[in-house]
Formats: structure tokens, sequence, C-alpha cells
């Protein structure tokens, strides 16, 4: 038996029993795997600086598969948070930023564009903005 130490996309780490190195990978790429805090099945191996030798070619690419995979689910879980939880202000979000910044309004969570002399004119003030990168829905989720 050996113990590898474990990552899920939300950061939580823990630890697994495996047979070998082969048992882990197996399990790993059959989403077998879950986070034994949230439950999410992206899971990767977590790298130990002692513990580094020099992968396969197929390891190297089933790694970057899986950290794709938990940038993609994260990603939608940031854009679905943000879309239930944020008032779409659109273009005046720097106005809406603004005001709540200086106390004329009441402080709420706020979704919306800016231009980049906005973003200057709003890092000038000091206000905290978070830029969130838009994905694109598939036109089955259209409608």
């Amino acid at each position: 038996m050996i113990v590898f130490d474990l990552k899920c996309l939300n950061g939580h780490a823990f630890e697994g029993w495996f047979e070998d190195k082969k048992d882990l990978d197996q399990q790993l790429e059959q989403g077998l795997l879950a986070c034994p805090v949230c439950g999410t099945t992206s899971v990767v191996q977590k790298l130990h600086p002692i513990a580094i030798r020099k992968s396969s070619h197929t390891e190297t690419k089933r790694a970057l598969q899986a950290s794709r995979e938990v940038v993609s689910e994260l990603t939608e879980k940031v854009a679905e948070y943000v879309e239930k939880n944020f008032e779409d202000v659109g273009t005046d979000f720097t106005k809406q930023a603004l005001k709540m910044h200086y106390g004329a309004e009441e402080h709420r969570n706020i979704k919306g564009t800016t231009t980049k002399e906005e973003d200057k004119v709003l890092a000038k003030e000091g206000v905290p903005v978070f830029k969130v990168p838009v994905t694109k829905k598939s036109k089955d989720d259209l409608n």
C-alpha cells in the first residue's frame, strides 16, 4: 500500500491509500475518487518537490486534461454563482460601483461591463473589482 496526497478543484487536500501508482491513475481516470469535504470528483494528485520524477508523455497529457477539466468546472461554478447572486447593471457598472464606494448607494453585489478607461478610473479610485471571464454558452443552452 502507498499513500498519495490529493487535492480537489476547491483546494481541499486529503490523502488516499492505493495498491500502487497504477491503481491511483486508474481510479483518477475513472472518476472514482471524490473529495471527502465537498464531494467533487475533480481530483488530482498533489505534487511534492521531493518526489518529482519525469513523467511519460501519456501521464503529462492526462495531467493536463485533468487540469483543464478542473479549471472548466471551476469556471462554470463561478459563472453560475455570479449569475444567481449579482445584479446586472450592464454598462452602468462603473457609475454604480463608484456610488457604492463613496457611500451614495447601499453596497450590493453587481456585475456589468467596463471599458479600459473605466478600469483605470476604478483602479485610481481604489474600487475593488474582480474581472470574471465571460463563458460562451452552447447553442443547446440558449433559449
